[in-house]
This record gives structure tokens, C-alpha cells and sequence, in this order.
């Protein structure tokens, strides 16, 4: 018997919702009445959720010294930077950690999760743009949230990586039955003078402005080497990324370089972006960082430094360096 195309996108959207369940339980110490308060079901329909993860094996229950830490690890990741949730993606024993695509493929899950687990009713959430946020949205299960805005954060650009940056917005505002309101603009201009007219023109200033005014974002941050995201999608030149590294620049966080309090840096590509500034993504109540890599532990922690983080999603390694630090 054939399955639709329909029907296997049904059944990956399931096993992801039972993923995310199986996280919040197993993973982050929630209990079945707390997740079902927060998915606005039934505690039995928790429990059944959970037999099932475990059955398709989805979830697979060992009992380790690193396991059972996980949860003290968040908590000391809470208190040591006053942030008002930390998730910790465990590590696959079975797979080879030192690959890349195989950590962020975990870290996007519990990204999901985290990010179902903060948005509220009514909330507008900005979206930035990378492998990271274009791996979370990639995984993120069908769920409704009422009067949800999807706001698009950086303008139009595309790498070899990541499609175009409005990819990450519209998938998750699809995925989340939200309304989306993409930057209709390009992400970085010629000059700063053209870039400045862009800003100016109504329309786009309409939507810049409403960046001023979300209740939520979702971004990741890159380190300043030279093959960052920002050099893949021709944004800024090595010798470019170079000055700004020399200039103290220890991360790129929605395009904009930061140094290692978090501050901003304003250096070339900066004057030509279309995006949002970094005093803008201070602003929200609720701030989600999820970040994929040791490499990356500099950059988070300057962006924890800058206040540009409430809601922390790392994995394990990555957390414990952060905590040592």
C-alpha cells in the first residue's frame, strides 16, 4: 500500500509533536500535568502520548550519571546568568558527536520544544535567520497558538546554506497557523546611504517599527570565523570579518557583530544591513538563543553578557563549557 505525500508529512508531524512531549518529560523534568497544562490536553492523553514515543521508539529510556545531571545543569545555567529558562540537548551516545549535523538536528528538536513551550496567545515572535533557525522550523510540529504574529527579522538574503531568509519566518508561521509578515527588503544594500532609503520608505519603515514592538524572538549566533554564515551569504568580506575580529568582535548575532560584553560593534557590513538593530532585540520579554557547538560558547556567552538572552536552548557540551566559564 502507497502513503500520500499528505499522509507522511501526518505522520512526521506526529512523531515530532511526540518528540517534543517525550523532551519536556524525559528531558527537561516536567511532569505529565504540567505538560498537558501547557499542550492544553488531558493528562491521559500525556500518557498515552508518552507509551507511544516510547513504542515507536522515539524515546528510548536509559539511566546514566549524565542523564540524571541534565537537570542540574539547567538550573545552575538559570541561576548563574538570571535567565528564566535554560534546555539542555542531551548527546547521542550512538552517534558521533563531533558531527555537526547530527548535534544541531537534536538541538533544533529541543529548540521546538522550548519554543512551544514559551509563545503565548497573541504573542509576535521575530524569526532570525540560519542553519540553526532554518533547522527549528524545519522540526517544528504543527500547533495552533491563537492571534500569533510571525515577524521576519533580517530582510531578504540567500546563502549556499540556507535558503532565503524569509524561508525561516514563513515555515514557522505555517507550521504555527500564525499570520507572517515578512521584510520586504534586501538584507544588505550597496551603501549606507541606500540603505537608509530603504529604511525610510514607508512601507518598509512600517515594518521595521514593528520590529520595535515584538514579545518574542528566535535566533542563533555565529562565531567570527571565516567561514561564518555572514562571509557564505557574500555579506562581508574575510578581510571584512577580520577587521571586525581584531576590533574585539566575538560574535554575530541577526548579522551584527557583538564583542564580548555584547555590545554592538559597529563595523562594516553594519551601516548597509536592513535588519534589526541589536537595541531592538533587548527589548522583548521573552528572548530565545538556541545555539549549536562549543565553537559557538564565546558568542553565547557574550550575547548572555549583552542581555540579549531570557530563554537559553543549548546542547550538553556546549552547556558545561558555559557553566565552567
Amino acid at each position: 500500500m502507497q502513503h500520500s505525500p499528505q499522509s507522511n508529512r501526518t505522520k512526521g508531524n506526529k512523531n515530532a509533536v511526540l518528540a517534543n512531549v517525550a523532551l519536556l518529560y524525559y528531558g527537561q523534568g516536567l511532569t505529565q500535568i504540567e505538560i498537558a497544562k501547557r499542550m492544553q490536553v488531558s493528562r491521559a492523553t500525556i500518557v498515552n502520548m508518552l507509551r507511544e514515543s516510547r513504542e515507536k521508539g522515539i524515546v528510548e529510556i536509559r539511566v546514566d550519571g549524565k542523564h540524571l545531571s541534565t537537570s542540574n545543569l539547567a538550573r545552575d545555567l538559570r541561576e548563574k546568568f538570571g535567565l528564566a529558562d535554560v534546555y539542555v540537548a542531551l548527546s547521542d551516545e550512538r552517534k558521533n558527536r563531533s558531527d555537526r549535523q547530527d548535534l544541531l538536528a537534536h538541538v533544533a528538536q529541543v529548540g521546538a520544544a522550548a519554543v512551544l513551550d514559551i509563545a503565548e496567545a497573541g504573542d509576535r515572535i521575530g524569526v532570525a535567520w540560519g542553519e540553526t533557525v532554518l533547522a527549528l522550523s524545519d522540526v517544528m510540529p504543527k500547533a495552533k497558538i491563537d492571534d500569533l504574529e510571525i515577524c521576519q527579522l533580517i530582510g531578504s538574503m540567500t546563502s549556499s546554506r540556507v535558503p532565503a531568509s524569509e524561508n525561516c519566518a514563513i515555515q514557522m508561521a505555517n507550521k504555527l497557523s500564525a499570520t507572517v509578515f515578512t521584510l520586504h527588503a534586501p538584507g544588505i544594500v550597496a551603501t549606507p546611504q541606500l540603505a537608509n532609503t530603504f529604511r525610510n520608505e514607508p512601507t518598509i519603515k512600517a515594518q521595521l517599527e514593528r520590529l520595535d514592538a515584538i514579545d518574542m524572538t528566535i535566533a542563533s549566533i555565529g562565531n567570527i570565523s571565516p567561514e561564518t554564515h555572514l562571509a557564505d551569504a557574500g555579506m562581508a568580506t574575510t578581510s571584512e570579518i577580520k577587521a571586525a575580529r581584531d576590533a574585539g568582535a566575538v560574535g554575530i548575532i541577526c548579522c551584527r557583530y557583538i564583542d564580548a560584553q555584547g555590545a554592538a560593534l559597529q563595523m562594516e557590513p553594519d551601516a548597509r544591513l536592513i535588519a534589526i538593530s541589536l537595541a531592538s532585540l533587548r527589548k522583548p520579554r521573552k528572548r530565545l538563543l538556541v545555539v549549536c557547538g562549543i565553537d559557538r560558547s564565546d558568542a553565547t556567552l557574550a550575547a548572555l553578557r549583552g542581555g540579549l538572552v531570557s530563554h537559553l536552548c543549548v546542547d550538553h557540551d556546549l552547556a558545561e563549557d558555559l557553566l565552567s566559564r
